[in-house]
């Protein structure tokens, strides 16, 4: 009797102490959305007062935002397909930051991934069946985005460049090489309006999901973010990328492999934007051109910010911001605003976004007395 009664003493202690660390997590998880979204409410005041500035109505513009991107069932659908393109290049921000570093190459890996996938596919259209063509070129648009991006992640680790430099760099040149093709060897001579690679013909094209207009890309993308979900969260790959990105001299110092760690979520981030690059080139344009600068790599950037780079909620705000982008055309006819009036809105949030970083930790609601000896 006297071996139980510790035990069922320190049952009321033990059970306290979970509900501690319960209230931490929670007050924690709500401070990662409270933040957010107060960013956003000031985001979505200063642009209401840069839109009353230049003589135009916030409450017309929020509207037509709202049908533009929600309001009916082809708006919606409208939204959704916008939305692949911007899942998968935030988790191309994502997964390198859960490892510490700032990577904002999705933009060039999605248009070398494009251009590569259209390419490989001019020798095969016509002489390989559609499904094995279209493999194919998933697999050259997934592996050419991951090798891309994964340049930066080397030359962080084997030589101390800057990722973001490197990556922003690097994407300037994916560009350029993509042009360089398009633009020459591989143009398309029968299209003299626009260059382009070779068509890849209607039979060739990813088709749509049952019962809807958009394709297969929002699928796949939501799959993915899932997958990486559980990757970081649920795997001791996720749990070594955590601890290399909250200390890499403790990382180094325990053993783990820091560099092949740095260059896998590298790797992983291009692939991702590799693959919508692919989508956009089989599900969408048909061809690669200059259409796939369209600065989804850059949009998906805010969209991982704004969602704490967690590949759950990346699903969400994706959604939110192609509704965004897709309101863009309706904006532009009713109130006689450019295109460019959606990218001041992304880019004041983005800048909100970035200051509020500086407010965690700050807030005492959402603190638990002693939390801070614990962790």
């Amino acid at each position: 009797m006297t071996g139980m009664s510790e035990p069922i003493g320190a049952l009321p202690a033990a059970i306290a102490e979970d509900r501690r660390d319960l209230a931490v997590r929670i007050r924690r998880s709500a401070e990662y959305i409270a933040i957010p979204l107060f960013a956003l409410a000031v985001s979505v005041v200063l642009f209401s007062v840069f839109l009353l500035a230049i003589g135009k109505s916030p409450v017309e513009f929020f509207e037509l935002v709202e049908r533009g991107g929600f309001g009916t069932a082809f708006s919606l659908q409208n939204t959704l397909q916008r939305s692949s393109p911007l899942i998968l290049t935030a988790l191309a921000v994502a997964i390198p930051a859960r490892i510490g570093l700032v990577m904002i190459g999705g933009e060039g890996a999605l248009v070398l991934g494009g251009f590569a996938a259209a390419a490989i596919a001019i020798p095969l259209v016509g002489h390989v069946p559609p499904f094995a063509t279209l493999f194919i070129m998933a697999v050259v648009g997934v592996a050419v985005g991951a090798c891309w991006v994964g340049i930066a992640g080397a030359l962080r680790y084997y030589r101390g460049v800057n990722e973001t430099i490197s990556s922003l760099l690097l994407t300037y040149i994916g560009i350029a090489i993509m042009n360089f093709f398009v633009e020459g060897s591989l143009r398309d001579l029968s299209n003299p309006n626009k260059p382009s690679t070779m068509p890849i013909g209607d039979a060739y094209m990813v088709g749509k999901i049952p019962g809807t207009d958009v394709h297969w890309g929002l699928a796949v993308g939501i799959v993915i973010a899932i997958a990486l979900h559980l990757l970081m969260t649920r795997t001791t790959f996720g749990f070594a990328a955590r601890v290399t990105g909250g200390n890499m001299r403790a990382a180094l110092a325990q053993g783990l492999p820091v560099g092949k760690l740095m260059i896998s979520c590298t790797m992983i981030a291009g692939a991702c934007a590799g693959l919508a690059g692919f989508f956009e080139v089989a599900a969408i344009q048909g061809r690669a051109n200059a259409s796939l600068v369209a600065g989804y790599g850059f949009t998906g950037i805010l969209v991982s910010f704004l969602a704490r780079h967690n590949p759950i909620a990346i699903i969400v705000v994706a959604i939110m911001f192609g509704g965004i982008v897709a309101s863009g055309g309706l904006v532009q006819r009713r109130m006689d605003l450019p295109d460019a009036t959606v990218l001041v809105l992304q880019g004041l949030t983005f800048v909100v976004l970035l200051v509020s970083e500086t407010l965690y930790g700050r807030f005492k609601i959402f603190q638990v007395s002693g939390a801070a000896d614990r962790t």
